[in-house]
Formats: structure tokens, sequence, C-alpha cells
């Protein structure tokens, strides 16, 4: 098996559901969603690995700073991938490297809202790697992700605020790099 950076079919109707239920909320909403629950889910992934290393936390503080409107968004951008290519670098575990990821996504959000989709791919892709290794079958993969990104919508659902006024648009065309950058 080919070890995928992302799991997750981007056909798949968890993924429909989980972008219908996005488009529906704010992006403060999506931000501070995203944000808190890389950090609850995906940070321990990383601390894991590198206990000492406080760049996701950094990045994730660093969201929310730009929530509150202390620092420009641009700020948040420029630190999001510091962890992710330290996990590459340091040749990290899939789980880590995955996980790095997801934390990276969850923090360009406050740059661009549909990064919100790709923290479930990587997340789901940390979780897997991190549950059950590197090398079990695909469908074992496959069902770690359909119920990670369960979990993550369902703490949308939890945060969502009904009939939200001012949903972000949603321009999914990114998709299609998700596709390539999948396999």
């Amino acid at each position: 098996m080919k070890l995928r950076k992302m799991l997750c079919y981007s056909d798949a109707p968890y993924i429909a559901s989980l972008m219908r239920l996005i488009e529906t909320q704010s992006k403060p909403t999506i931000i501070s969603w995203c944000v808190n629950y890389a950090e609850r889910r995906y940070l321990p992934i990383w601390e894991q690995y590198a206990p000492d290393d406080y760049r996701p936390h950094i990045a994730l503080e660093t969201a929310r700073k730009c929530l509150r409107k202390e620092v420009k968004c641009q700020a948040a951008r420029d630190i999001a991938w510091d962890s992710h290519i330290a996990a590459r670098a340091a040749n990290a575990p899939a789980s880590v490297e995955a996980a790095a990821g997801a934390i990276a996504n969850a923090v360009l959000t406050c740059h661009v809202a549909t990064h919100s989709i790709r923290v479930a791919f990587y997340g789901a892709a940390a979780v897997a790697y991190d549950r059950a290794g590197i090398k079990e079958p695909q469908d074992i993969y496959d069902a770690i992700a359909a119920e990670e990104c369960a979990s993550f919508e369902a703490a949308l659902r939890a945060a969502a605020i009904e009939n939200e006024p001012k949903p972000v648009p949603c321009k999914w065309s990114d998709m299609n790099n998700i596709r390539r950058m999948r396999g």
C-alpha cells in the first residue's frame, strides 16, 4: 500500500455533508471550530513526537489572535506551515506529519475558510496512522477516516450558529488539488 498524505475521498458522502454544513457558517465560527478541534485532537499526536516543540501551539494561538483581531491574518498564514515543514524535515512518523498538516490547515482557515475541509483530510490521516500504524489494509484506514470526519462534523454541529446571518462563501475549486494530493 502506498502511504497517503491525506485520507478520505472528496466525493465521500460524509465529506459532502461536512462541506454543506461549513457553507452555512460564518468565517469566525469556522476558524474557532477548526482551531479548537485541531488543538484537542491533533496537537496531542504532535506532542507525542515533539513535546518540546511549541510551533503548533504558537500557530494555533496566532489564529486565535487573528480571530480576536489582535494580528492580521497574514501573520497566521505565515506561521501556519512552520510545524508542517518541521515534521517533514525531521522525517517524523506519518501520523505526526498528518497532524501537523491538519493543524496548519486549521490555522489557514484565518486566510481562506475552505482550508477547513483539508483539516478533515489531514486529520483523518493523523488519527488513522496514529491508531493503526502504516501497514493495515486500506479498508481499515477508510473506516477510521469516516469515523474521524463524523467526529469533526459533530464538533461543527455543536459550534454551529443556526440560521447564521453571514455564512462564508465557499468555493470548493481546490477539491481537484486535493484529489491529486491524496495519492
